[in-house]
């Protein structure tokens, strides 16, 4: 039988709870998350003021925001990993590899974004 009590406006505060809870700990233990963050606190300003219609900020803006967000997968990926395997194994190491070109792609792309947006 399904848990009733977990419906609707409760699901949905609880499970903000638990993002905001998941945001703090990426904040708390993660630097390059930290740095991110800031990053965002400088450039999202600056593609608002720097692209020249809203389809240009919208891609400055996103571009950039994808940054910490794969970052918060990249770090739950790793913690996983580092949860379930103490002992180096392939699979691990591949997963995280993995995790970490999703990163190194994010960053490749909003370099990309704000060239064109900016430069053509």
């Amino acid at each position: 039988m399904p848990n009733t009590s977990n419906t609707g406006i409760l699901r949905i505060i609880r499970a903000t709870g638990y993002s905001w809870k998941g945001l703090c700990a990426a904040y708390r233990h993660e630097a390059a998350f930290r740095q991110e963050i800031w990053l965002c606190c400088v450039m999202i300003p600056l593609g608002l003021y720097l692209g020249d219609n809203g389809i240009e900020k919208a891609l400055l803006v996103l571009s950039v925001s994808l940054l910490p967000l794969t970052e918060i997968l990249n770090s739950a990926m790793e913690a996983v990993v580092d949860r379930f395997g103490g002992e180096h194994h392939e699979l691990s190491g591949r997963a995280k590899d993995m995790a970490s070109a999703a990163v190194a792609m994010a960053i490749i792309l909003a370099i990309v974004v704000w060239t064109l947006v900016l430069l053509f």
